[in-house]
């Protein structure tokens, strides 16, 4: 009874650690940010400046 105590305080700590690991790792490796779309091609002839053959 007496080991009881501190072995869920260490589950508790090791969970609420491992938990806090895995959203920090997640958060620093994720890429959330869009890209810049290049405009300086011709709006006449391509679309985001791919041409596009054939009829539309």
């Amino acid at each position: 009874m007496k080991f009881l105590v501190p072995g869920v305080a260490s589950a508790v700590i090791g969970a609420v650690l491992g938990l806090g690991a895995v959203f920090g790792v997640t958060a620093a490796a994720s890429d959330n940010t869009r890209p810049d779309i290049d405009r300086s091609g011709n709006a006449e002839s391509s679309l985001l400046n791919q041409v596009e053959y054939g009829s539309r």
